[in-house]
């Protein structure tokens, strides 16, 4: 493949799960901030590619991709890897869970980090839906945590899948932010199969390179601690 890839991101966004899977397939790409603090997210020319106005974008020779599945996706089937086949046996439980990631997992994140934009402003409904959200995604962890404890191919494994970095990012956020938010709730120690997959991750070159790039610090996911980017902002 000679393909070369844009990767439109803002740091500790979204866009790390693209840019890990780039790093982690050895694949050119260029990156081009998305200014968060200017609002570049709801200008002209971003909404051009992507009308939600949301991060990542992946341009490609095939047009712009948006949504984090979407891209992870076609990614693991255009270069054939990181995910099973379309013809293995294994494919339909990995799709399965990567869905479940993003469908579920990554959709009470966001509801979690901005309760505000479901419910409205009032304090003491945020807090109310924040506490069932946390108490939903610890529910999700367990889940995640007995398939890991399985060791199927393609999750938690020495060589690891889209789902592994799409799931690591997500743990690295949940025990982040917001950053004033109560998250005594998320306990790495909970859930030993996952923690031994972010260690995994932790290792690996892909994530060296995206620490470097996004200012993620050592253990970005283990025991992360808040990006400080050399450009643009997390938030």
């Amino acid at each position: 493949m000679t393909d070369q890839y844009r990767l439109h991101y803002a740091p500790d966004n979204a866009s790390l799960v693209i840019r890990l899977v780039l790093e982690e397939l050895g694949l050119p790409y260029e990156t081009c901030l998305v200014d968060r603090r200017a609002g570049a997210q709801e200008s002209a020319a971003y909404r051009a590619i992507n009308p939600h106005g949301l991060i990542p974008v992946l341009g490609t020779s095939d047009g712009a991709i948006f949504e984090t599945a979407a891209i992870l996706l076609w990614l693991a089937d255009r270069h054939s890897q990181l995910a099973p086949a379309p013809s293995s046996p294994e494919r339909g439980d990995f799709l399965k869970w990567l869905f479940f990631a993003s469908n579920t997992l990554h959709a009470d994140l966001r509801i979690s980090f901005y309760p505000e934009k479901y419910i409205g402003a009032a304090p003491q409904d945020q807090t109310v839906l924040t506490r069932s959200i946390q108490q939903r995604l610890a529910v999700h962890l367990r889940h995640l945590d007995d398939l890991a404890a399985t060791k199927p191919n393609w999750f938690g494994n020495k060589v690891p899948s889209v789902l592994d970095y799409y799931l690591g990012c997500m743990m690295r956020w949940m025990a982040l932010y917001p950053a004033q938010s109560d998250r005594s709730w998320y306990r790495l120690t909970d859930y030993p199969h996952l923690r031994q997959l972010l260690q995994q991750l932790e290792r690996r070159p892909a994530t060296q390179t995206a620490q470097q790039a996004e200012g993620l610090g050592a253990t970005p996911f283990s025991q992360p601690i808040l990006a400080n980017p050399p450009e643009g902002s997390a938030t």
